[in-house]
Order: C-alpha cells, then sequence, then structure tokens
C-alpha cells in the first residue's frame, strides 16, 4: 500500500534513474560532445552537435520525448521559454521533395518559434506588416531570404527625415559550422544571439532592435472542421448585425457566425441567380484558396442566397480610396495593392479560372493595406437583362474588355484589361474610368473601343 509521500518519492528516484540511463545510453551511442559548452547549465552534453546549435543563456536542455520508432527525430527543449526547441535526427533522411531537408542521424535542428521569427513571408508582406499602425522605430522581424537558400532576413521598420517610415532589409548568412552573421565581424551561434546582441546595440544596423512585429491573427481558411467540405449551413446560425453596402444584386452585411465568428455576408435578391448553377458554381470557389482572394466559407443556397466569406474590416477599394486613409495614399502604396491584386489574379490564371468583373468595387481592403480579390466568377451567373445585354445600365462596360462586351468572349485576357482599367482607378483615387461617358454613351464607348481608341491618360497619372 504505502502513503502518499513514498510513492512520491519511489516515482521521482524512478524518473531520476530513467533520466541518467538515457544520458549515459546517449553517450556511448554517439560520444562527447566536440562543442565547448558557453553555458553550465547544460545537462545534455553527450549528443553530437553537428550543426552548432545551442539554447540561448542560462537554462538547460531536457531530453522530453524519448524515442519513437516511427519518427525521425528526438526531441530537445529549453526549460526558460527562450523561444527555441532542439530536434535530434534518430535516423538518416533523404529528401524527397524539394521541400524537404536532408539530414543526417545525430544532427541537431534548431526549430524557431520566437515572436520575431515569420518563417515564409515575402520582402512586400514584411514590410506591409512592419508599416501597420502602431509599430515604432526599431520595430523588427526575422524571415526566410527569398533570395538565398538556407538564410535569413532581418527586417527593421526606420524612420528619417528624407524618407519617413520605411523598412531596411539586412541577409543573416550561414557560416559552415552553423552559425549566423550579418557582418563577418560579428558572429553568433545561434539567431536568438544575435537577436540579442543587436537589440542592445545597432551595431552598425540603421538602428537597435526594440520590439518584435505584431503578428496578427492566422487566416481563418474554414468556419470549422465540419464546414471544411459540407459547407451548406443554417440560416439561423447567421446573425446579420451592419449593413455595409447595398448593391445592384443585393446586400453586403458584417456579421457572426454561431455568434463568435465574424463574417462578412452578401445576401442576393431573389431571382438574382440560379440555386442550383450558384452551387455549382461555389463548389468551384471554394476550392480557391490564396492569401489574396478572399475566402469563401459557406452558403445558404435557398433564396434569398447568402454567400458568407472572410469579413475585411476596410471595405471595398473603391470606397476606401475616396477619404480619409485611402486618400492620403502614396503612389508606393498604390502600386504595392496593384501587386496585390496582380498576385491574386495570377492564381486565378493557373486555376483556369475567370473573374469576369474585376474592378475596384470587387477588391476588399484589410488592415495594413492588405487587398483581396472578391466575387470572383459571380458575373457570370447573374440573370438580368440589364447586365446579361451587356449593354444595360448594371453592367460594367467601362472595366468589360472589347471582346467581351461586343462578343460574350470572357477570357483571361479580359481580366488583364479589366485590371488596367481597375489602375486608373487606384491613380484617381476611386474615379470612374472614362468619366466624359455618361451610361446613355455605352454604345458609343463601344464603337469607339471597336476603332481602337484609348482611355485617356488622367492627370494625375504619375
Amino acid at each position: 500500500m504505502g502513503c502518499v509521500q513514498c510513492k512520491d518519492k519511489e516515482a521521482t528516484k524512478l524518473t531520476d534513474e530513467r533520466d541518467n540511463s538515457l544520458t549515459q545510453s546517449l553517450g556511448y551511442r554517439y560520444g562527447t560532445d566536440p562543442t565547448p559548452q558557453h553555458y553550465p547549465s547544460f545537462t545534455v552534453t553527450t549528443i553530437p552537435n553537428y550543426n552548432n546549435f545551442h539554447g540561448t543563456a542560462g537554462q538547460g536542455l531536457t531530453v522530453f520525448g524519448g524515442v519513437n520508432s516511427s519518427s525521425h527525430t528526438g526531441t530537445l527543449r529549453t526549460r526558460g521559454g527562450t523561444g527555441v526547441t532542439l530536434f535530434v535526427a534518430l535516423y538518416d533522411y533523404e529528401a524527397r521533395t524539394e521541400d524537404d531537408l536532408s539530414f543526417q542521424k545525430g544532427e541537431k535542428f534548431q526549430i524557431l518559434n520566437s515572436s520575431w521569427y515569420f518563417g515564409k513571408l515575402g520582402r512586400k508582406d514584411a514590410e506591409r506588416q512592419l508599416l501597420s499602425f502602431g509599430n515604432p522605430r526599431g520595430t523588427y522581424l526575422i524571415r526566410e531570404s527569398e533570395t538565398t537558400k538556407g538564410a535569413y532576413s532581418l527586417s527593421i521598420r526606420d524612420w528619417d527625415d528624407m524618407k519617413g517610415d520605411h523598412v531596411k532589409h539586412y541577409k543573416i548568412r550561414k557560416l559552415d559550422n552553423g552559425g549566423y552573421y550579418i557582418t563577418t565581424r560579428a558572429q553568433f551561434e545561434t539567431l536568438q544571439q544575435l537577436v540579442h546582441h543587436y537589440s542592445e546595440r545597432a551595431a552598425g544596423l540603421c538602428c537597435r532592435l526594440v520590439v518584435p512585429c505584431h503578428k496578427g491573427m492566422p487566416r481563418l481558411t474554414d468556419l470549422s472542421v465540419k464546414t471544411k467540405d459540407v459547407w451548406e449551413i443554417p440560416r439561423e446560425s447567421l446573425q446579420l448585425i451592419k449593413r455595409l453596402g447595398n448593391g445592384q444584386f443585393g446586400e453586403v452585411w458584417m456579421g457572426t457566425w454561431n455568434g463568435n465568428t465574424k463574417v462578412a455576408i452578401k445576401t442576393l435578391k431573389p431571382g438574382t441567380m440560379s440555386p442550383e448553377s450558384f452551387l455549382e458554381e461555389a463548389q468551384i470557389m471554394k476550392k480557391l484558396k490564396h492569401d489574396k482572394l478572399v475566402q469563401l466559407y459557406a452558403v445558404v443556397s435557398e433564396e434569398p442566397i447568402y454567400i458568407v466569406t472572410e469579413y475585411m474590416s476596410k471595405g471595398s477599394l473603391l470606397e476606401f480610396l475616396k477619404d480619409g486613409e485611402g486618400r492620403a495614399l502614396k503612389l508606393p502604396n498604390l502600386v504595392d495593392m496593384a501587386a496585390q491584386v496582380a498576385a491574386g489574379m495570377a492564381y486565378i490564371e493557373r486555376m483556369n479560372y475567370i473573374h469576369r468583373d474585376l474592378r475596384s468595387a470587387n477588391i476588399l481592403v484589410g488592415n495594413g493595406l492588405i487587398c483581396k480579390i472578391a466575387d470572383f466568377g459571380l458575373a457570370r451567373l447573374i440573370e438580368d437583362n440589364e447586365y446579361t445585354a451587356r449593354q444595360g445600365a448594371k453592367f460594367p462596360i467601362k472595366w468589360t474588355a472589347p471582346e467581351a462586351a461586343l462578343y460574350g468572349r470572357f477570357t483571361i485576357k479580359s481580366d488583364v484589361w479589366s485590371f488596367g482599367i481597375l489602375l486608373t482607378e487606384l491613380v484617381t483615387k476611386g474615379r470612374v474610368p472614362y468619366p466624359a461617358l455618361k451610361i446613355a454613351w455605352h454604345k458609343l464607348l463601344l464603337e469607339s473601343l471597336r476603332a481602337q481608341s484609348r482611355l485617356l491618360a488622367a492627370w494625375e497619372n504619375p
């Protein structure tokens, strides 16, 4: 039987014996660690450190995972909340794809989970996040290098009288023995040591590292596991909270799903499109997943049709450009927004899809000037004589390529035409293209396009 305290003492004794035996067996298996120990509190010193990785100061490494025959790695970790996890390879592994990493038995791998590590983040996306409102000078992040495999980039928000707020980028190179450096005069065994060094002094950088860049909420790709494949949801699960806009074919609302998840809800007027055709098209739209496309979450297919998508806080690009923050945007911001739309449209092209209605009203803006394409593919389903006639008041003829407007031939090339018109909307801060032509003159516009007339350059053009 025995008392509880006796059992606890016995359990502690057995645990210590197992830890000691495991340390001894690792020493017998791998030999002595050839790397000098700078931190005397390390308790595991018997695994060869081929990559020369260490934890940060003052905390020990402890085996906590044990050996698993179904895994290629055992696990080490630091106890001090250092943001580093170390894995030790138990077997050799040969990369099978270009995204895989080959390794040999006994190698250590440093898994970065520090708040400043952003992984595969592009240069432009890094600048966008660092220049977000509220980040002070010295806000920084580390990301994988886009140009050099195995290297990293340090991106820092800076300010000066000439450029104002801007971002500086520094290449972090990797040493053959596993260390890191920005300049060869200062080399470090880990990225954590590098960050600590430049947090105390600028040492040649534009400024000292002050605070890691804030990471936004991860992008929600589905409302739940259940809606990933079965995404027809009951109307009762949606709550319409605030009307955001009113269009020709329905309304857009900010709402919630199940009372806890903020979403955008597009409500379509009865008769706008066939529920059967919409469901068929929505199945394709649901498969399109890209960070520059507004994610379709779910639908209510019974009329009035509800389309549930991710919520974008700044609304449509058209309205955003007309006042406030959007009105004050400079050319570099506008070029970046255009590049985001181009990235999303390039993905649509790769997926052999066509938007058919690309314009600023169908681009949504979120925090940090993030732009995403909305309403892709829906134009094909609209059942309205004023729209399908392609010359009616509801048809977006000023954004439509001549072959699409005249003969109904929509291709990715006609989307490229629409993208060109969208660029004029950007530089004119939302002004309607062909401002001299009224709706009643659509036929005249078609005739001038057929005669290869071109849109006159706006005086605001850079």
